[in-house]
């Protein structure tokens, strides 16, 4: 008799969202976990404990499977390589399918990149049904992508395809936690958000519901543009023009028939969307000046990667 549950881990900066999942795509059971260890082993353990607990009621026997989105997850190896965004892999490489795996009796554990998971719940939940071109732009701590073509996932050779959160925004821009400068990441996530704020507060006199804050997150700026902040919208605006320039770049690879955004940073859409959209469509080659659609997830945050990583594990 074939099993018929899977589990599906959405591992980010600062916590892992881990869910039950049926063959329907129902998720059964849902748990959030901190990132927060220095020590890999500690929250392999943990979350191997944590996947146990969940299944006591249907059995870890009755589990099919464990799949696994994860920044720098590579699907050939089963390793978590120089993940900048989790202090537990930053500079090294983590074992990790084979070390969870060993946790949860032998049990078969896949891994991806943690926006190749999202890529794959949207194409069979979410926005993206019925695409078999799009590109999926995780908007978190970092920022991921999951390029499909042709249905299928993009890896490359080596399993890291599809990095372009670390393509150059600005040249001989900030620092990046991957050891070069300018690149997407440190403008358009959460964090580069945050950055963006606290360059502009030095900058300038303005007033500002942010200025005085002690490390200031991108909710903060969110919160102050909902109340008007005018410093808050220029941020978000200033950060869908990077977006847009850059989105423009990334079309003429693979013409997706459209590009979503999915995570945190699109809880602030109404301030950087239009931008975006402007600024991909003024920069973009003239074969795709306004044929790409920009999409927001159409999955509840969690959600998305959940089920796209849960897809691995069948």
């Amino acid at each position: 008799m074939k099993k018929m549950y899977v589990a599906g881990v959405d591992i980010g900066g600062q916590t892992a969202k881990i869910g039950i999942v049926d063959r329907k795509g129902t998720i059964l059971a849902r748990k959030v976990i901190s990132t927060k260890y220095k020590d890999a082993d500690k929250f392999i353990t943990l979350l191997s404990d944590s996947i146990r607990e969940m299944t006591a009621d249907i059995g870890l026997e009755n589990l099919n499977g464990v799949g696994v989105g994860a920044p720098d997850g590579n699907y050939y190896t089963g390793d978590i390589v120089e993940a900048t965004n989790l202090m537990w892999a930053k500079g090294k490489t983590v074992h990790f399918a084979n070390d969870l795996s060993k946790k949860l009796g032998g049990l078969k554990v896949t891994i991806t990149n943690d926006a190749n998971a999202a890529a794959i719940g949207e194409m069979k939940y979410g926005a993206a049904k019925g695409m078999k071109n799009f590109i999926e732009i995780t908007l978190g701590t970092g920022v991921g992508s999951g390029i499909v073509i042709d249905g299928k996932l993009v890896y490359g050779h080596d399993g890291f395809a599809g990095e372009l959160g670390h393509t150059c925004a600005v040249k001989g821009g900030r620092d990046c936690g991957c050891g070069q400068k300018g690149c997407l990441e440190c403008y358009c996530s959460a964090t580069g958000v945050a950055r963006t704020a606290v360059e502009m507060l030095s900058k300038s006199r303005a007033k500002s519901l942010l200025r005085g804050k002690r490390d200031i997150t991108s909710k903060d700026v969110f919160d102050a543009a909902e109340k008007g902040d005018k410093l808050a919208i220029k941020i978000f605006a200033d950060t869908g023009r990077i977006m847009g320039e850059k989105f423009a770049d990334f079309i003429p690879f693979s013409a997706p028939e459209a590009i979503i955004l999915f995570g945190g940073l699109t809880h602030a859409k109404d301030y950087f969307l239009e931008q975006l959209v402007d600024s991909m469509n003024e920069n973009v080659v003239f074969l795709w000046k306004g044929k790409v659609k920009v999409l927001v997830s159409a999955l509840n945050e969690s959600d998305a990667a959940i089920l796209g990583a849960s897809a691995l594990a069948w």
